[in-house]
C-alpha cells in the first residue's frame, strides 16, 4: 500500500463522545504531519453521520460531518461511542450501511460503547470484544453471542477491532498504525503525542475504591473505606464478614452480587491500586511497598501485578514513576 492514501471513515451521531472523534482523528493526522506529504498523505480521514451536517457531541461542541459515503473504497471504518448509540442501534438504515461498509472495509473498529452498534449490526457474533468497563455487563447481557473481555484496552479478532473507554482510542489507533507501518514509525507518532505506544495493563486502571463505594450498599461503602485504611492487615473473608456483621458465607454471596467479584480478589485489586500509587509517587523500595500494602513479600506482589496488570512492579515503576521522584530509593 506504499504511495496510496487509505480512507479512514469515522461514524458519529448526536451525543457521540467528543474524545472518541477527536483522539481518533488526531492519531492519523499526526502520522500525516510527521511522515506524509501534502501531495500524497498516508490517510484521508472523514467524520460521517446518517444525515451529514453539524452534530452536537456529548461535550457540547459541534462537529461537522459528511453524509454517509458509498461503502466501496473504505479502508478502515471506526464507530464512535456515546449516549447517542441508543438511537443508533435502532436506526435500521444506518445499520444496513454499517453492514455494507464493513463487508468492503479492510478493518472495522469501535471505540468505547460503539461496540453496541457493531453488535446490533450482527458483525461481532462469536467474536472477542472490548468496551468501556462500565458497559461490559450490559453488552454481555444484550449480546450473549459475544465474548466480552472485561479488562482489555482493545481486542483484535479477525478484521474487527474493539476498544475500551475514551482514551483507549489512542491505543487502538496506534495499533492500527503499527499494523500498517511497523514499530519504528508508530513510535515516532506516540513520542510526538507524548503517550505510550502500548500501555501496560488493562481497565484495572479505574479506581477500585470508587467502584466499590458506588456499589449501592451503604454498609459495604463503609467497609470498603475501612479496607482502604487497613490494607496491611490480614483481610480474609472471616475478618471482613465480621466487620459487615454477616456470616462468612452470606457475606461472600452478597459481596459478589454487589461488587461483581469475590472479596479476596477485590482486596487484591485495592492493594495493587495503592501499590501503583506508591511506586509512581514515592521512592520506597519495592519490598517496602509490598509490605505496606499487605502483600507480605515482594514475590507475592510481583505475581499479583502480573495477573492484574501484565507487568512487574519494577517495570511499572520505570514506565510510570513521577518525574520528580528521583530521590534515592528508601526502605
Amino acid at each position: 500500500m506504499a504511495g496510496t492514501t487509505r480512507s479512514i471513515v469515522i461514524l458519529a451521531y448526536e451525543n457521540a463522545l467528543l474524545l472518541d472523534v477527536a483522539s481518533t482523528m488526531q492519531v492519523f493526522a499526526t502520522y500525516n504531519m510527521l511522515l506524509g506529504t501534502p501531495e500524497q498523505p498516508p490517510y484521508a480521514v472523514s467524520v460521517v453521520s446518517a444525515g451529514g451536517g453539524l452534530l452536537t457531541t456529548s461535550a457540547g461542541l459541534a462537529v461537522q460531518t459528511q453524509p454517509l459515503p458509498k461503502p466501496r473504497g473504505i479502508d478502515t471504518l471506526i464507530v464512535c461511542g456515546g449516549a447517542g448509540r441508543h438511537q443508533a442501534v435502532k436506526d435500521d438504515a444506518l445499520l444496513d450501511w454499517v453492514r455494507a461498509a464493513a463487508a468492503q472495509a479492510r478493518r472495522v473498529c469501535s471505540v468505547c460503547s460503539g461496540a453496541f452498534v457493531l453488535a446490533a449490526a450482527g458483525l461481532l457474533a462469536r467474536r472477542r470484544v472490548a468496551t468501556h468497563w462500565k458497559y461490559c455487563a450490559e453488552l454481555r447481557a444484550s449480546h450473549p453471542e459475544l465474548t466480552v473481555e472485561d479488562d482489555a484496552i482493545f481486542v483484535n479478532d479477525g478484521k474487527y477491532w474493539t476498544s475500551a473507554g475514551v482514551t483507549s482510542a489512542i491505543d487502538l489507533m496506534l495499533a492500527l498504525l503499527k499494523q500498517d507501518h511497523g514499530h519504528v514509525r508508530t513510535m515516532q507518532v506516540a513520542r510526538h503525542m507524548v503517550v505510550f505506544m502500548k500501555r501496560p495493563g488493562g481497565q484495572s486502571q479505574f479506581s477500585q475504591l470508587l467502584a466499590g463505594q458506588s456499589s449501592g450498599r451503604e454498609g459495604f461503602s463503609d467497609l470498603i473505606e475501612w479496607i482502604s485504611e487497613h490494607l496491611g492487615d490480614d483481610l480474609d473473608v472471616e475478618c471482613l464478614a465480621a466487620r459487615a456483621h454477616m456470616s462468612p458465607r452470606h457475606f461472600t454471596r452478597v459481596f459478589r452480587e454487589q461488587l461483581h467479584c469475590p472479596p479476596a480478589k477485590f482486596v487484591e485489586r485495592m492493594r495493587i491500586e495503592t501499590a501503583r500509587r506508591l511506586l509512581e509517587e514515592t521512592p520506597l523500595q519495592v519490598s517496602a511497598v509490598a509490605e505496606r500494602c499487605g502483600f507480605g513479600d515482594e514475590e507475592r506482589m510481583r505475581r499479583a501485578f502480573l495477573r492484574q496488570l501484565k507487568v512487574s512492579p519494577s517495570a511499572y515503576r520505570e514506565r510510570f514513576k513521577d518525574s520528580r521522584g528521583t530521590a534515592p530509593l528508601i526502605a
